[in-house]
């Protein structure tokens, strides 16, 4: 029945829609960056200037 198709294509955005967003949501939260331990010292350099 065509007068049912706008209601179709309303429910079909709105669930692929919610699947694109539960997806990513999925993806960012289940990536864990464990950053690295190393700690470089700082090198400062001091310069003596003589005028």
């Amino acid at each position: 029945m065509p007068q049912m198709m706008p209601l179709n294509w309303l429910t079909l955005m709105i669930f692929f829609i919610t699947i694109f967003y539960i997806f990513n949501n999925i993806n960012f939260f289940i990536f864990s960056y464990t950053p690295s331990k190393i700690v470089t010292p700082k090198k400062t350099n001091f310069f003596n200037w003589k005028w």
